[in-house]
């Protein structure tokens, strides 16, 4: 496929654009904000094209989807300008500031007949698949509980809005609790009902958050733990999932690259559990291509971006209010 790029970000440059490339596709434009940014970024990644021009880009007949990684206050917008250009749309978390614009994002797509997908690209991580099978072969018995620990230190050039623009969508809840979500439901193929949550802001930014912690209830019985900063240089990532048989650690994989270890630890002792180590973007990336070609489903669709969100938004409400909150999916979690 041909793809636009809206949104000259630091993930495409670091990793969608080899995952497109490395899918056998093509990126033709990048659609930026900025004149001179989008033409840095054209330069640097070999993208003949570059425009401040949305419309313009895509009216190209070319281009068959695009690639959503703007600050989070324009995915809405753009996403509902592609879905009516007839584009196909790969949009990075959260899909919208509001659970009322992501459904909408989803419903436009849905109607005109284009594959809408969220870039959640933990659940085509090889670690995290092989925990989810593991799980749904009941290897560990019945799920007592998840501990997700995701608190980590956000770099330099991440940093900007992300901490200091409530605006933009910035704070740890939306760039980091989404992920969390996404991780719980696919591996436990259930959605949390409610919440409860604090977070602090610890001087790295302002007016935003930038540490949560939360406890989220299950319809089975299960409790799930996450914890998300963007201050701790140190802490390390991962998750457990503790259960009546067994349990499985997974150190260091809450990250973008296909890394980290799983161990399964039962009554017969402790496994060392192989995953695959294929890319996570580029396994996104072909996933979202079968589907256009009406082969399944993208790794994660519209339908899990509003449900991701609907979680986030509940934890910041609950460390908001210091109130447990029940999670509002809407009609199409």
């Amino acid at each position: 496929m041909r793809w636009a790029l809206i949104g000259a970000s630091t993930i495409a440059s670091q990793f969608m654009c080899a995952a497109f490339r490395a899918a056998g596709h093509q990126i033709v434009t990048v659609v930026s904000g900025s004149a001179d940014l989008a033409a840095r970024f054209a330069e640097a990644n070999a993208i003949p094209a570059c425009t401040t021009d949305l419309a313009a880009a895509l009216a190209d007949p070319g281009v068959a989807a695009v690639y959503i990684s703007s600050t989070n206050e324009k995915h809405h917008a753009q996403a509902l300008a592609a879905i009516a250009a007839g584009k196909h749309v790969l949009c990075e978390k959260p899909l919208g500031l509001t659970l009322a614009e992501a459904q909408q994002m989803v419903a436009a797509a849905d109607a005109a007949g284009v594959v809408f997908a969220t870039n959640h690209h933990l659940r085509c991580s090889g670690s995290h698949r092989a925990v989810r099978d593991l799980v749904a072969s009941g290897r560990i018995g019945r799920v007592l509980s998840l501990r997700i620990f995701h608190a980590v230190h956000l770099p330099v050039t991440l940093q900007g809005w992300r901490i200091n623009d409530a605006g933009a969508g910035g704070g740890v809840i939306p760039d980091i609790t989404v992920h969390n979500a996404d991780v719980a439901r696919f591996l436990l193929g259930e959605d949390p009902q409610t919440v409860v949550a604090q977070s602090a802001t610890s001087g790295m930014g302002q007016g935003v958050e930038d540490s949560a912690m939360s406890v989220w209830s299950m319809p089975s019985g299960a409790m799930v733990f996450a914890h998300e900063s963007f201050t701790h240089p140190f802490a390390g990532s991962g998750l457990e999932v503790h259960g009546t048989e067994g349990s499985i650690f997974a150190r260091g994989v809450m990250t973008q690259r296909p890394l980290g270890e799983v161990e399964l630890v039962t009554a017969g002792g402790r496994t060392s559990v192989p995953f695959a180590s294929d890319d996570l973007y580029t396994v996104a990336v072909r996933q979202f291509a079968r589907a256009v070609a009406g082969q399944g489903q993208p790794a994660a669709t519209g339908h899990d971006g509003i449900a991701s969100l609907a979680v986030a938004l509940a934890v910041r409400q609950a460390a908001r209010t210091g109130t447990r909150q029940t999670v509002q999916y809407g009609a199409t979690a």
